[in-house]
């Protein structure tokens, strides 16, 4: 699969096969995320959280993103350290400037490739609710919560993020 995303940006899209940005991970320490690339090349554009329907979003991107074929590079994050399979998602350094100091817990854990966020709305919910369950993540600790963030994570990708948005 990612030999196949690999051949496919290159082929849909001129530019790095990768996509590497800074994030803030455990312990507000900044790291480089690996991502596959799923917009056009823009040394123009301003980095912020973008949704499928942006339209720097190439269209192999859009499928890539709605299955979160993008986020496998992190693999990578996970085998250095810097990430786990399971927590909250890494931010931008410019999102941290605007957390209160009560959502800062989430940083006593490392950021995961999927976490209970993504799993009840994604980037659809308000990063204020973002930060709650990523609170409740660091205080349930547990195998058992994080096997089943896997699980719903396979749903997620099977039936899109949009079915999974929190009713809160």
């Amino acid at each position: 699969l990612l030999v196949l995303a690999a051949i496919g940006i290159k082929l849909s899209s001129p530019g790095p096969v990768f996509f590497r940005h800074s994030r803030v991970g455990r312990h507000e320490q900044p790291f480089e995320i690996f991502k596959f690339r799923s917009m056009t090349v823009d040394p123009q554009r301003q980095l912020s959280q973008t949704q499928l329907q942006d339209p720097g979003v190439f269209p192999l991107g859009r499928v890539m993103r709605r299955l979160k074929i993008d986020e496998l590079p992190q693999i990578i994050n996970v085998l250095l350290g810097d990430m786990s399979l399971v927590g909250p998602r890494p931010c931008m350094a410019e999102t941290v400037t605007q957390m209160p100091d009560w959502a800062r817990r989430r940083f006593e854990v490392r950021p995961g490739m999927t976490g209970v966020a993504q799993i009840n709305g994604g980037v659809t919910i308000p990063w204020e609710e973002r930060w709650r369950y990523d609170v409740q993540y660091v205080e349930r600790l547990s195998f058992l919560l994080d096997l089943g963030i896997v699980l719903k994570t396979v749903a997620v990708v099977a039936l899109g993020e949009e079915r999974f948005r929190s009713k809160a």
